[in-house]
């Protein structure tokens, strides 16, 4: 997913990062890829096994940078990927709006997390403690989306301050917390415990291991989603042919070691008693890690106060990966009303006088809060990482079958092995896009039915019914504003 408050190169647009600013722009990529994991995470109740899938997918497949959308709302990367690779314009209306979906997880889960927060800071369920109807969740659920509208709204030199916030935020708070984390716990699970337990008592219904882990890689597949974020970005940063796929390794690498480490310092704090972190009784009303936090900080010096700052420190980082989300999903949005494959493009294609594209601003604060009426937490995240995973294997499977003559590599290109990368990148895609949309629990019934395939197989028909229908007829590709 996006990191918080990722909009450094958000100052100009003929800004370019400087070599020191594109460093710790890198390493607060890599950190800032399980702040998104750990909000769902407390927002789920850890349903799903929270250690060994979680640490599985970080270790192998973390995400690349994914900084907000560019100052000059040159977006159209990924669009102009598309028809480059002989891809079709249906993909704009799923990437959009599974990038919608996306934020709607990204929110919600921040506002369940300060529920929790205020829970426990009041006395938790079992002292009193203040415990939010569902109804004062959504409304601070759209009170979040209209901070972030606002925010968003803002001058785009701003913007650039709440992005060097956000890189700060996301690189000193991982290092904190994966320092205080063990040095505060009492008891630790062991690394046998970590890396070869599976939570069969999770009130699903589920019992095999194999299937438990193919659910919990959920969690880590959600949070590298972005990759098109980094597209974004490298239309201005310098040597951007080269510059942009170095970033990309070099974030994929930092995070390979740095977001494993934080994972494992986290479920270090997940003993024995699962059933207890899971219980809707407890403290935190079932919101394992926020359970875990506080439990660890008042085991070692009998109050909580601690746990709720490393709870506050995940939120601040959640806020500002939301208010980039907003920030992605409006550049996206006008990159695609800009060459109009987006209905009303006409009036979506504005700008206001401090070059910000308003209109789509607050369009995607809109659906993003509609969003959260009408499908269920669970399905959220998972149509976020499945819809936009489709959307990113599409030009890869151009790339390696109509376009795989006539594609001309640019200064960074992996030769003779892309093809054979593409296929795998491919086959990964199709299986998780598989694994996401089958039950989440047993037996299924209407209230815990996985509706993902319902919805993103809506989105795709929706989409490749305009495509056929009407937009291959006039559709050609992004609209070129600058020739070189």
């Amino acid at each position: 997913m996006r990191l918080g408050g990722s909009v450094l190169s958000a100052s100009a647009p003929s800004s370019k990062p400087s070599s020191a600013a594109s460093t710790l722009w890198r390493l607060a990529l890599a950190s800032s890829d399980n702040w998104e994991t750990v909000a769902a995470t407390c927002a789920a109740g850890e349903e799903d096994d929270g250690r060994v899938s979680p640490l599985a997918g970080a270790a192998g497949c973390r995400s690349g940078p994914r900084p907000a959308a560019p100052a000059g709302l040159q977006a159209g990367a990924q669009a102009r990927s598309l028809v480059q690779h002989r891809g079709t314009g249906f993909n704009s209306i799923n990437l959009t709006a599974t990038q919608w979906a996306a934020t709607t997880s990204i929110d919600f889960s921040l506002a369940q997390l300060v529920q929790v927060i205020v829970l426990l800071g009041t006395g938790g369920l079992n002292g009193g403690g203040y415990m939010a109807s569902k109804y004062v969740v959504l409304a601070m659920y759209g009170a979040i989306l209209v901070i972030h509208g606002l925010i968003n709204s803002l001058p785009i030199q701003y913007m650039a301050w709440v992005g060097q916030l956000g890189a700060f935020w996301d690189v000193a708070g991982m290092f904190v917390l994966v320092i205080v984390i063990p040095a505060v716990a009492k008891e630790r699970a062991s690394a046998g415990f970590i890396f070869t337990h599976f939570n069969v008592d999770d009130g699903t219904g589920i019992k095999d291991k194999a299937y438990i882990l193919a659910l919990g890689l959920l969690m880590s597949q959600y949070s590298i989603v972005g990759y098109d974020a980094s597209a974004h970005m490298t239309e201005e940063t310098k040597n951007a042919d080269w510059s942009g796929p170095m970033g990309i390794i070099t974030s994929v690498a930092l995070s390979s070691v740095f977001g494993w480490v934080y994972l494992v310092a986290l479920t270090s704090l997940v003993t024995d008693d699962i059933p207890y972190l899971l219980d809707p009784g407890n403290d935190a009303g079932g919101y394992a890690v926020a359970q875990a936090l506080y439990d660890a900080f008042h085991g070692r010096f009998g109050t909580g106060v601690g746990g709720l700052v490393c709870l506050g420190l995940v939120a601040g980082a959640t806020f500002l990966c939301g208010c980039a989300c907003i920030t992605s999903n409006s550049r996206m949005g006008y990159a695609f009303s800009r060459d109009r494959a987006m209905p009303f493009s006409h009036f979506w294609y504005r700008i206001n006088k401090q070059e910000v594209p308003f209109n789509v601003v607050w369009l995607s604060v809109a659906v993003a809060f509609v969003m959260a009426l009408t499908v269920a937490f669970q399905a959220m995240l998972s149509i976020a990482t499945v819809g936009q995973y489709i959307a990113y294997a599409l030009p890869i499977f151009f790339r390696v079958t109509t376009a795989r003559r006539s594609f001309v590599p640019g200064t960074f290109h992996l030769g003779n092995y892309g093809v054979v990368v593409g296929w795998v990148a491919v086959a990964w895609v199709a299986l998780v896009t598989v694994l996401f949309s089958l039950p989440v629990a047993y037996p299924v019934a209407a209230d815990n039915f996985n509706y993902t395939p319902v919805l993103v197989g809506g989105v795709v028909v929706l989409s490749v019914g305009a495509w056929v229908l009407h937009a291959r007829f006039w559709f050609r590709g992004p609209i070129t504003n600058v020739e070189l």
